[in-house]
């Protein structure tokens, strides 16, 4: 089974932490959308290729169809639909795929959600951040906190499967407002939650406004409590703990984003988005006009790189640890070899002594001490260069 990613590189405005890649100018969302239409067609044989863009007969049936962005909510739904239709002309697709739209508060009326209601779309991801206006407006969203949950109470009405996006770790956030946060995602009986800690990438308007002193900067040790506490209140309340920023009830874990933590092949359509056949990755330019110019001129805008052993290794190790499957010690020695297996033993060794990750049945797995720490821990166990 195979997905496919639509990127939608538009946003009403731009958050203040954000570094994806968007446009707030919608002057070319039609000429986009057709263009994204294109490319979903120019590529529609190359899942079981060699190289991305080469026409195979036996192409994989598509399981996942997900819209993110930029704010994928700012298309109509008759935009949407085109562009599912377009997938399922192009492809073979599984009889109840999950379609997973992006969305933002401040674009779910509840005439647009009663219209989704109706469409394919079966999954909404919802980017509510946070329920605290001061939040809101630090971090520049578009929506306020009225909106957010008026767009929960109708969307609850008509979708069963919902994620919500919160944010903590931000300046100011105590812990009390940190747990009505979560509260108030779980009052609605949201069954999926993706959470993240507020992060300072460069040249995003977060970080200038922190170097500027306007606004205070993210401190870890509050981060790495509100991650404690975020952890122990949802796997409280039935959550399962199943990526290290996701968090799901039983049959709600996103299909869309454990494929790609599970190695699938997948399609990634539109600027700056991201694909893997098993051998190689590839990424569209992140321009939006020069990504226009190529496709209309039936070339795909795209760059490849074939991943060595160390590289399909080094991801491994990164999205194992990152999940409830953690890494398995069978699996490196048999698709990596006895090297990296040792490899891997020798330099664990030290997180192990250090209760911050465990062995059991042959898995590597981090420890509920260990899980913060998650990334950090991944990169000392990267190796480089081993096959070159």
């Amino acid at each position: 089974m195979s997905g496919i990613y639509i990127h939608i590189p538009f946003c009403k405005q731009a958050c203040h932490y954000c570094d994806f890649h968007f446009s707030t100018s919608m002057k070319k969302k039609d000429e986009m959308v057709l263009a994204l239409a294109k490319e979903i067609g120019m590529r529609k044989n190359e899942l079981l290729s060699q190289s991305f863009g080469t026409a195979r007969s036996d192409n994989e049936v598509i399981e996942t169809i997900y819209f993110g962005g930029g704010t994928p909510s700012v298309l109509s739904n008759d935009e949407i639909n085109f562009l599912i239709s377009e997938v399922y002309k192009n492809y073979k697709v599984v009889e109840n795929p999950e379609i997973t739209l992006e969305a933002n508060p401040d674009d779910l009326s509840t005439e647009r959600i009663l219209e989704l209601s109706k469409s394919p779309i079966n999954r909404l991801s919802i980017g509510i951040q946070s329920f605290y206006e001061e939040d809101l407006r630090m971090m520049n969203r578009a929506h306020n906190s009225a909106e957010a949950i008026k767009c929960l109470q109708e969307a609850t009405k008509y979708f069963d499967n919902i994620s919500l996006d919160l944010i903590y770790g931000i300046p100011g956030m105590s812990d009390e407002m940190w747990k009505q946060n979560i509260q108030t995602a779980l009052d609605f009986g949201i069954p999926h939650i993706s959470s993240y800690a507020l992060t300072v990438e460069p040249k995003t308007a977060l970080s200038k406004l922190i170097q500027t002193g306007k606004i205070a900067e993210p401190q870890d040790e509050v981060a790495s409590n509100h991650f404690i506490i975020l952890v122990e209140t949802l796997q409280k309340n039935g959550f399962i703990h199943y990526e290290l920023s996701n968090f799901g009830k039983e049959n709600y874990f996103s299909k869309n984003n454990s494929a790609y933590w599970l190695g699938k092949k997948y399609i990634g359509i539109g600027p700056s988005a991201h694909s893997y056949d098993g051998e190689k990755r590839g990424w569209n330019i992140a321009n939006n006009s020069l990504y226009l110019k190529a496709i209309q001129n039936d070339e795909l805008p795209i760059e490849t790189e074939t991943l060595t052993v160390s590289d399909r290794y080094n991801e491994y190790i990164m999205t194992g640890l990152r999940t409830i499957w953690g890494v398995s010690l069978e699996r490196i020695e048999k698709e990596f070899g006895l090297e990296y297996l040792n490899y891997l033993k020798k330099q664990s060794q030290k997180f192990l002594n250090d209760d911050l990750l465990s062995i059991e049945k042959n898995i590597l797995k981090p420890t509920p001490k260990g899980k913060f720490l998650t990334d950090g821990i991944a990169s000392d166990l990267f190796y480089l260069n081993l096959d070159e």
